[in-house]
């Protein structure tokens, strides 16, 4: 079984490493990307029999920082 975490800043914190991206698309001529939002993508190759509320607590134990980022969780 395939789950993917979906994990971003939440909103209204900031986001230094987005800046920086949005900055360097404006440098190479990509005019008009008014904000960047970046974050990370975490594969899990789980044992079938895996429940969602296991892997919720796997992101609220360790993969994600729920006081400033927000996780989903999709699975194949």
């Amino acid at each position: 079984m395939l789950a993917k975490v979906y994990v971003t800043l939440k909103n209204g914190v900031l986001d230094p490493q987005g800046e920086a991206i949005r900055h360097a698309l404006g440098s190479l001529g990509f005019d008009g990307v008014n904000g960047v939002r970046q974050g990370k993508v975490i594969e899990l190759d789980l044992a079938d029999g895996t429940t969602e509320a296991q892997i919720t607590d796997m992101c609220e134990r360790l993969l994600a920082n729920t006081v400033i980022e927000s996780y989903r969780i999709e699975i194949a």
